[in-house]
């Protein structure tokens, strides 16, 4: 009797991975199937839809496509809300409702609602959840509830470049400059300047930079070293395997590196005949400037190759 009790849970567990791996390699082939691109729309019709844009299954609330323009390379998340009108079926003119520019990125589960203009610039990035509306409830009429009320709605303009955080919200009339960065869960209203970040409900500026000055007040940390022109994925792959007392190997090299380097500018100045023997030994142990097994990384310091994954 054990013998079957171990024969069914066996099958059981059996039919309960294979479920599993049938659940999720449909979900996989629905997504690919279901998402909208150019070539792909779908039952979606938009005014414009540019190359290599692509909005991801399962999509959100979608309506008055026809007055929404698309522009190239935009990535729309999964249940992101798109509508250009109060509701579907209207008559918005000739005029495009909502414009999202080149390379712009809307995070899953958030809502662009356009009843009045919104463009947004070119290579805007929102994390999941914002919220960017033209249209607000009013409450003028204190005997009148308030979901009752003609609605107040003024065009949203988000500049190029800018970050909204994850669950900003960006109402009517909101004009944000370019390279805008909107903290997480702020409420922008009003005029945003260039190069700005805004933080808080209702937002406010929090740091900006100026030509003259640079950021104020000033950034506490410092700028992310970027990945040097030539990289290869392998290298990088390597770079990503290093653990940390290999990375610490590294620095450590580096700041030798550092600290050797005017002692031997000082050895290539002196003549070979009149070097001195400890000149001499210093020079011999650097290792040469064009040594293929070092690859550089950053604007200083080297790391081993081999370690790289590289050789």
């Amino acid at each position: 009797m054990p013998k079957n009790q171990n024969t069914f849970s066996s099958l059981t567990a059996l039919r309960r991975r294979l479920a599993n791996r049938a659940v999720h390699t449909g979900w996989r082939w629905m997504q690919q199937a279901g998402a909208v691109t150019a070539q792909t729309p779908g039952r979606l019709r938009f005014g414009a839809i540019g190359p290599a844009t692509r909005l991801a299954f399962p999509q959100g609330t979608v309506f008055g496509e026809a007055w929404i323009r698309l522009g190239d390379h935009c990535i729309i998340g999964e249940q992101v809300t798109l509508t250009a009108g109060m509701m579907p079926g209207l008559d918005l003119g000739t005029e495009p409702m909502l414009v999202l520019g080149d390379g712009v990125v809307i995070g899953r589960d958030s809502h662009v609602i356009a009843d009045a203009p919104i463009t947004i610039g070119n290579d805007t990035f929102c994390g999941p959840g914002v919220y960017i509306t033209s249209t607000n409830h009013s409450y003028d009429d204190p005997h009148q509830p308030v979901g009752r009320q003609w609605p107040r709605s003024a065009p949203v303009e988000i500049g190029p470049g800018c970050w909204l955080g994850t669950g900003a919200v960006v109402l009517p009339g909101a004009r944000l400059g370019r390279n805008v960065v909107v903290a997480a869960g702020a409420v922008v209203r009003g005029e945003v300047p260039d190069h700005a970040v805004v933080a808080g409900a209702p937002a406010r500026v929090v740091r900006r930079w100026e030509p003259e000055t640079g950021w104020q007040p000033p950034l506490r940390t410092p700028a992310p070293v970027p990945i040097p022109d030539g990289m290869t994925p392998e290298q990088l792959r390597g770079l990503a395997e290093l653990t940390d007392s290999e990375l610490a190997e590294i620095e450590a090299a580096e700041v030798e590196a550092a600290e050797v380097e005017p002692a031997q500018a000082e050895a290539a100045e002196v003549e070979p005949e009149q070097a001195g023997p400890e000149q001499a030994e210093l020079a011999e142990a650097q290792p040469a400037q064009g040594d293929p097994a070092r690859i550089k990384v950053g604007e200083a310091g080297l790391v081993d190759a081999e370690k790289a994954g590289t050789v």
